[in-house]
């Protein structure tokens, strides 16, 4: 029974980090929309930054909140007690 959970661990870790580096590029390229936007000016850029605002930043906090929570299950499922004091 271990040994499925490690093995499942492993994979929900896999699952996790690419899941997180695809969250944090994402993040990096809204910097790089409003850049544009605050170069272009106007009413097109007022309509970037919302779209970014209003579309792509609630995709990724969503997505990220989910990412975390897999990877605390996979640290439990692993045994690692990460969020526990120890004295």
């Amino acid at each position: 029974m271990k040994e499925k959970m490690k093995k499942l661990s492993e994979i929900l870790k896999m699952i996790f980090g690419y899941g997180i580096m695809i969250c944090l590029f994402a993040g990096g390229l809204t910097f790089f929309g409003y850049v544009a936007a605050l170069i272009i000016g106007g009413d097109t850029a007022q309509a970037i930054c919302l779209f970014i605002y209003k579309t792509v930043v609630p995709i990724i906090v969503y997505a990220s909140t989910c990412l975390v929570l897999l990877g605390l299950v996979s640290m439990y499922l692993a045994g690692e007690m990460a969020l526990t004091s120890k004295k």
